[in-house]
């Protein structure tokens, strides 16, 4: 049986690329698994279904290397266990040479290896290099003045005369913040700074 497996990291990302590809190569959707989720490591819910669903001589068809996942040493385990323990074959599009299927000699295997730890690596040096620019937009930003989070919320124009009731001891906290819409913990921060 062949299997194909999508991953986005994000909920905004477009699976359509990946989609195209693993249908081009001949899989109907139902036969793809997708996770759309960071490649960080494999604690993925239908990557973990698609690997239990595994028999020995199935295929695994991605698009590249760094859908399988982010993380150097844990695409090799996992490459390991779907290879060797479970004997399934891998087929990377963009790498023909990391088409297990065929050439299951020494040689083959020997020169998948290679581009395998080759591709790892260079899919979680990419994986720190975002991170980092991420990091690096982030504090040039805060530089120039830019606010991250949500704006706060603005204060009702009764919130003063309740807040003075409140430090009187006429009102309770959750009273006033009952009257004003707000949450009893929010009245307590405001009335607080």
């Amino acid at each position: 049986m062949e299997y194909g497996y999508v991953r986005v990291s994000t909920k905004e990302q477009n699976e359509q690329r990946q989609m195209i590809a693993l249908r081009e190569f001949g899989l109907k959707d139902e036969q793809i698994f997708m996770d759309k989720q960071s490649g960080k490591d494999f604690e993925r819910k239908n990557y973990k279904r698609m690997i239990r669903k595994l028999k020995s001589g199935d295929t695994i068809v991605i698009k590249s290397i760094d859908r399988l996942g982010r993380n150097y040493d844990e695409i090799l385990e996992q490459w390991r266990i779907i290879t060797k323990e479970k004997q399934v074959a891998v087929v990377v599009l963009d790498m023909p040479l990391l088409d297990t299927r065929q050439n299951r000699d020494l040689t083959g295997t020997l020169i998948a290896d290679i581009v395998l730890q080759l591709l790892s690596y260079v899919a979680q040096t990419e994986r720190e290099f975002i991170r980092q620019r991420q990091a690096e937009g982030i504090a040039a930003a805060k530089e120039q003045g830019v606010k991250f989070g949500r704006r706060p919320m603005e204060r009702p124009a009764e919130f003063e005369s309740l807040k003075v009731q409140w430090e009187n001891h006429e009102m309770s906290a959750r009273a006033a913040a009952k009257r004003l819409g707000i949450t009893h913990r929010t009245f307590l921060t405001w009335a607080n700074e």
